[in-house]
């Protein structure tokens, strides 16, 4: 059991020669008293991104797995993600993007020891910081709670995208053993892996701040996503779309909350237009009574 690898991490990277040996360094120093293994999936990057990859291959043959692609598989609509879940080996699975990094180096103990004690538990999540790549500051938190708890499928759904940071994710592949066909058919990973998550054990929330994520990454998914409305809007027809599936998939049990949710991201991107009139019609109007409004008045209306 002790030569047994318990953890794999998830590392997927594309032209992050900036980020990725801070990645990789926070990785490697994680205090563990079990294996894990680095699986790292190179989309065929054009900067110095592979060329780092392959210096810490060599230096940690046993950890760091990568795999470099030749052509780029996220511009063919491939679920790059499956890379590296297909062939991992261990009891759980942990995620962080190559321009992200972990910042505690007993985070994955921590989580580890929690859900060993949990059987039930499907997923552990943690808070983590935003930071800046242009200012590398801090801007704020992914903070979804001041104390631990467990999370409901309703909170995990009408949560969204942003509920948990992405590398604070751990999940237990006994309990998602392979990705369900709502996952496999959205165009991002993060919302629907914690979705299955809930639907399949418990979401564990620890409110200790164990990892930071970038934003302001010039050319990533998130950047190009905030810096244009329309492209912002066809997401949220794909989150609807993502909603839908899940909803035929739960047998409508989560009706309520999958409705509310879909108006609620359909009110904001009315408000990010300026179409006020439209915000004021009924089905609409209580969503100007919620705390989040007043939370994303204060920051621009940003979404």
């Amino acid at each position: 059991m002790a030569n047994e690898i318990m953890v794999s991490i998830e590392c997927n990277s594309y032209n992050h020669e900036n980020f990725i040996a801070e990645a990789l360094d926070s990785m490697l120093m994680q205090k563990t008293d079990f294996m894990y293994e680095i699986l790292i999936h190179d989309d065929a990057s054009t900067d110095r991104t592979a060329e780092i990859i392959r210096s810490y291959e060599r230096r940690y043959p046993d950890i760091v797995k990568p795999i470099y692609q030749t052509e780029n598989q996220y511009s063919q609509d491939v679920h790059f993600e499956l890379f590296n879940i297909e062939r991992a080996q261990g009891k759980y699975m942990a995620i962080c993007e190559g321009d992200d990094y972990w910042t505690d180096p007993r985070k994955l103990q921590k989580q580890v020891d929690y859900m060993e004690a949990h059987p039930e538990c499907s997923m552990c999540v943690h808070a983590a910081e935003k930071v800046s790549a242009v200012t590398k500051k801090t801007v704020s938190a992914i903070r979804p709670s001041h104390k631990d708890k467990i999370y409901s499928v309703e909170e995990v759904i009408e949560g969204g995208g942003e509920l948990f940071a992405t590398n604070s994710i751990l999940y237990s592949r006994d309990k998602i053993p392979e990705m369900p066909e709502y996952y496999l058919n959205a165009t991002i990973g993060d919302y629907p892996l914690a979705i299955c998550g809930a639907l399949s054990g418990t979401v564990y929330y620890m409110d200790q701040n164990m990892a930071a994520y970038r934003v302001e990454v010039k050319g990533s998914w998130t950047d190009m996503q905030v810096s244009d409305v329309s492209a912002k809007q066809k997401h949220l027809q794909d989150v609807a779309a993502l909603l839908d599936e899940i909803n035929v998939y739960t047998n409508f049990k989560y009706d309520y909350v999958i409705s509310r949710t879909k108006r609620r991201d359909r009110f904001y991107i009315l408000l990010k237009q300026l179409k006020i009139k439209e915000t004021l019609k009924r089905g609409y109007r209580q969503f100007y009574m919620k705390p989040e409004f007043f939370r994303r008045v204060f920051k621009r209306i940003t979404i």
